[in-house]
């Protein structure tokens, strides 16, 4: 197979940038996009050109750090996939395939596609835990959880913090990302007695590294390789609003 690449280099942060076209050529169907642009890499170096910079980690749909968004959608079209699960075979022989970063004022670019996504961590950093030792693993019948807390925290779990949602939201907001951790913890008994400081700690900072709020889009749930629904930014709220009330009680 064989493509037109279109894509966004920019040298960085400050740098202006733009996008330049490359031939993908000999690409097997089976191979994912980061595959196909390991190839094209390989192709630049031995021209003595400065390769695409990308980041990726794990390739295998866990590690959240592959994210670009492919023609103009985060991870690509496919539902529930990430960027390095996203094969070759869902494009079309001789088609343009134009591949930017993710674009939001809280995750800047360092260099072509690769973002830096330490407001996330810090998102994660002001509340995103449990801080009460847990030492080794209970016996799981010592703390009883209903099975539908447990199902709920476990799909809020599932959230691996790529930043689909913010570049996908055109108000750049964090929600669905602090939702799902803010959710995960407070469906669960070991996260309750921390549940107002969380989650007036992390909406907080959330507002502080510049994300913007929710409208109701629904492109972060579009978007997310692991389908995060969109009721954990509710539950969020509600878990807010608590906070409120016994803060000023």
């Amino acid at each position: 197979m064989e493509f037109l690449l279109r894509v966004w280099r920019q040298a960085g942060p400050d740098a202006p940038g733009g996008f330049e076209e490359y031939r993908a050529r000999d690409v097997k169907e089976d191979m994912s996009i980061l595959e196909m642009l390991d190839q094209v890499n390989q192709d630049l170096v031995k021209e003595g050109r400065d390769p695409i910079v990308f980041e990726s980690d794990c390739r295998e749909g866990i590690c959240g750090v592959c994210g670009l968004v492919i023609e103009g959608v985060p991870h690509g079209e496919p539902k529930k996939t990430t960027t390095c699960e996203l094969r070759m075979r869902h494009f079309r022989e001789g088609q343009t395939i134009t591949i930017e970063p993710f674009r939001a004022g809280a995750l800047p670019i360092i260099k072509d596609l690769m973002v830096d996504r330490t407001a996330l961590d810090q998102l994660i950093q002001s509340g995103g835990y449990v801080s009460s030792r847990t030492g080794s693993s209970p016996e799981a019948n010592t703390i009883p959880v209903a099975k539908q807390d447990q199902e709920e925290a476990m799909d809020a779990a599932e959230c691996i913090g790529c930043g689909a949602c913010v570049a996908a939201c055109p108000n750049a907001s964090a929600m669905l990302f602090t939702g799902a951790k803010v959710s995960h913890l407070a469906k669960l008994p070991q996260g309750r007695p921390e549940a107002a400081r969380r989650v007036t700690a992390m909406t907080g900072r959330m507002q502080e590294l510049g994300f913007g709020n929710c409208s109701n889009h629904y492109e972060c749930q579009a978007v997310c390789p692991k389908d995060i629904h969109v009721k954990f930014i509710s539950r969020m709220n509600r878990e807010f609003i608590k906070a409120l009330f016994k803060k000023k009680n």
